[in-house]
């Protein structure tokens, strides 16, 4: 199986005719009716049914062409990669996170970086589940975590950033968007959204809320159900400040507590790269010296 018959079938697929098909991959009819052949005898079934109308998928077909045309996309992206970085870049770092807010200095780090290493691209992957995974694996160079999840991660060497704060998130219409920070008798009456996936810094004070009585509270699966929720008027919650993205959508009010959720850029232990390890201390300089409301 070779790509060119992919690409061959998925064309077919697309036109539903050999000789169309044929002249836009510049290509004679008995060639594309020979390549597709083969294809088909090299897989153990019929792609296509043909008919004098022309041809058209089978419903294995459907299902092997599907697949196909995200092989076919991803492997473009990747040839179109590889042109860019062997005509511009010696190197590259990818950097992953759950959410693009993780970093909110990220593109003015990145344009720093390029300064310096103008050879270097960086290049981010916001993953919303899965993204530590991808960093065990060796896929990423460079990962953002919250620090309790890495605690006993081996072969990983940590770069502290900042200690997240906790912020109650509300509509602007609300009473409480008026204060300038927000304390536990604020919230008595009203509706707390809480989530399975929240930190344990944050669980502990939403317990601490919901224990005390004076509040009702409704479980939210993630972040964006919970600020949905939020935005009808389902609630209000509490956030670790990083997942701030600062759009004005909403106001974003310090809770008064103790708690903080330290986060952290994590390399792999063995990383030793200049580059990399430069760039790392660029985003802890970054945050040190023009902190954000985390």
């Amino acid at each position: 199986m070779t790509t060119k018959q992919l690409t061959y079938a998925a064309e077919l697929a697309r036109t539903q005719n050999f000789n169309r098909a044929a002249e836009n991959l510049f290509i004679s009819q008995p060639t594309l009716a020979y390549q597709i052949r083969l294809l088909e005898e090299e897989i153990g079934f019929e792609i296509f049914a043909r008919s004098g109308k022309g041809a058209t998928l089978t419903p294995a077909g459907e299902q092997f062409i599907v697949t196909i045309r995200s092989v076919l996309t991803e492997l473009n992206k990747a040839i179109e990669n590889g042109q860019n970085f062997s005509s511009k870049y010696k190197g590259n770092i990818n950097i992953c996170m759950p959410v693009r807010s993780a970093l909110f200095y990220l593109p003015q780090i990145i344009m720093e970086f390029a300064k310096v290493y103008p050879d270097i691209s960086v290049t981010p992957y916001f993953i919303y589940s899965g993204y530590l995974e991808r960093f065990f694996a060796g896929e990423m160079d460079v990962t953002f975590s919250l620090e309790h999840q890495m605690k006993r991660i081996h072969d990983v060497k940590k770069h502290h950033l900042f200690d997240s704060g906790i912020y109650l998130i509300c509509k602007k219409n609300d009473m409480l968007s008026r204060k300038r920070i927000i304390r536990e008798s604020d919230l008595s009456g009203r509706t707390l959204m809480v989530g399975n996936t929240s930190p344990p810094e944050l669980k502990a004070v939403q317990q601490r809320l919901i224990a005390g009585g004076n509040i009702s509270y409704f479980n939210s699966p993630d972040h964006n159900t919970t600020l949905t929720n939020v935005a009808s008027e389902r609630g209000i919650c509490l956030s670790p400040g990083f997942l701030n993205d600062h759009t004005g959508e909403f106001v974003w009010i310090p809770f008064d507590c103790e708690e903080k959720m330290p986060c952290a850029l994590y390399t792999h232990k063995s990383e030793s790269r200049k580059f990399v390890l430069d760039f790392v201390k660029m985003v802890q300089d970054k945050y040190k010296d023009d902190p954000l409301a985390v």
